[in-house]
């Protein structure tokens, strides 16, 4: 039987209709981290964790769910047969425990306006979903985590599928316009992000 995930007591406000919420998840031993986006109809679910009913309320109804990649499932499935949410999960996606109501390609726009962008390294069905408005947010898979200093790191290799691919991935990401980095395993990087990403390239010898 597969542990139970942690619950959520809160979500904090990343910037004006964006939020975040993080676990520490038992499978992995480390933080695994959710976002919601608010939209017309409510919310917008990013790759989330279970969270407390008080705090889910506060995002309003939920519109939909959107997953990055087929490993981020997490409480996906129980949270559309809760509330009856649409779920999105990428075309290439082999591995789901349920079908979803729409998978998704490179390019496509998902609900909430979300672009799919496809970035492939740590797996092989990750995209990072882009916000497209005011400052911008892109929501990136499993490519980053938070260093213990608050800076950026890529993923350690041994939990990759192709580290090269991976760092070709981030490179992309700076073509992207978005000024807040929100990652699938850590706190999102609000205050330049851009300029941390490109430092992890130019230190790691990419640029």
């Amino acid at each position: 039987m597969a542990d139970a995930l942690a619950i959520a007591d809160d979500v904090a406000e990343v910037v004006a209709g964006v939020w975040h919420w993080s676990v520490h998840d038992t499978r992995i031993d480390f933080t695994s981290s959710s976002h919601a986006v608010a939209v017309d109809e409510g919310a917008v679910l990013v790759d989330p964790m279970p969270l407390a009913a008080p705090a889910l309320e506060r995002l309003g109804p939920v519109a939909a769910i959107c997953l990055t990649s087929g490993s981020h499932q997490r409480a996906s499935w129980q949270l559309r047969r809760a509330l009856g949410a649409p779920l999105w999960a990428p075309a290439l996606s082999q591995t789901l425990a349920e079908e979803p109501d729409g998978r998704y390609d490179d390019g496509d726009r998902l609900p909430g306006g979300l672009l799919a962008v496809f970035t492939p390294g740590a797996g092989t069905t990750q995209h990072t979903l882009l916000l497209e408005r005011d400052e911008g947010v892109a929501f990136a898979p499993d490519l980053f985590v938070r260093r213990g200093d608050g800076g950026l790191a890529f993923v350690d290799a041994r939990y990759m599928h192709d580290p090269h691919e991976a760092r070709r991935s981030a490179q992309k990401l700076l073509g992207l316009p978005f000024t807040v980095l929100c990652l699938g395993h850590g706190a999102p990087l609000v205050e330049n992000a851009r300029g941390s990403l490109r430092r992890l390239l130019e230190d790691d010898g990419q640029l």
